[in-house]
């Protein structure tokens, strides 16, 4: 991005009638706290961590060998696969005649590393779909991890939020901290629900026909213990036959997009994704007095992966609103 007096001329004190330079408004950032970080990297670009699977019990007889077993292992591995820049520079000649060049030049790096994060939110609430088949219900031990909703027009229903539950439990995952990332067009639908809408001098709904389900970005009460948060980070669908959670009736996104919301613990000891930086975004600043011009770049090297499959219940939605 290159700010000169070209495509400046619009902040020029003569055209300029408001004091203030307006931000653009943004989505609030979660996911980076549901990632277990990880430091003490070795040489190269790629973790392996080792798992230990469960021990197993016979029977025995007195006076007899005992059966020796040995542990399942595995071994789970990651790469700091995203190498990423965001550079913009500002010529001396645009400095001079932009009245507000150092207000806009103050902001090039909080933006370049808003970017950078942007990217982070995005890849994270994404690492779920990752290698994920078309139509894959990517089923674990015989219980679907991956769903259309059932309403009508795969609108979401409180009959999935139910059915998240079951399957986190299934896997014995915790009942603490539990959240649904969704998006705004599931916000609307739990809102407009005549089930959650129309009771009265009702504990469990106070204050949701006055102030709606969510206030500001997170909901102010939970649905069958999932605290609930709205992102516009989710991934995108394209399935043309996912089944349903309760049935093999399936859902078609081919057409229109689904979006992937996002059920799981976030306890700290279940975190659902790993990842690591192999460098925060660092921010590198030069005059260039070839080019006359101030020049901004900030990089950065991360990898983040789904580390618990188990803990990720995924719901794909339409993101209309009727």
């Amino acid at each position: 991005m290159a700010m000169t007096t070209s495509n400046t001329s619009f902040l020029q004190r003569a055209q300029v009638y408001s004091s203030e330079l307006k931000e653009i408004l943004r989505d609030e950032m979660m996911a980076q706290r549901y990632v277990r970080m990880l430091d003490g990297f070795p040489d190269g670009n790629t973790f392996n961590i080792p798992s230990i699977g469960q021990a197993q019990v016979d029977n025995y007889s007195e006076d007899s060998a005992v059966t020796y077993r040995p542990l399942d292992t595995g071994n789970f591995t990651f790469s700091v696969d995203k190498y990423l820049s965001s550079a913009t520079y500002m010529t001396k000649k645009a400095e001079q005649d932009v009245f507000y060049s150092s207000e806009l030049m103050s902001r090039f790096v909080p933006e370049q590393e808003r970017a950078i994060m942007e990217h982070f939110e995005t890849t994270t609430l994404a690492a779920p779909e990752a290698g994920v088949a078309a139509n894959s219900e990517e089923t674990l031990n015989g219980i679907k991890m991956r769903v259309a909703a059932s309403g009508s027009g795969e609108l979401i229903t409180l009959k999935e939020f139910a059915y998240a539950r079951f399957a986190l439990k299934k896997h014995n995952v915790p009942d603490s901290n539990l959240v649904a990332i969704v998006d705004p067009s599931v916000e609307y639908t739990l809102n407009t629900l005549s089930n959650i809408v129309n009771v009265s001098n009702n504990p469990r709904f106070e204050g949701i026909v006055r102030d709606g389900i969510a206030t500001g970005m997170r909901f102010v009460a939970n649905v069958y213990g999932f605290d609930v948060y709205c992102s516009n980070f989710l991934a995108d669908a394209t399935d043309s036959g996912l089944e349903e959670a309760f049935s093999t009736s399936t859902g078609d996104f081919s057409s229109t997009n689904g979006k992937v919301n996002l059920f799981f613990s976030a306890a700290q000891e279940v975190n659902p994704f790993v990842g690591a930086f192999r460098q925060q975004p660092n921010v590198d600043y030069d005059y260039n007095k070839d080019f006359q011009r101030h020049e901004f770049v900030t990089t950065a090297r991360y990898g983040v992966k789904l580390y618990r499959p188990e803990n990720m219940v995924r719901v794909i939605t339409k993101p209309t609103v009727a």
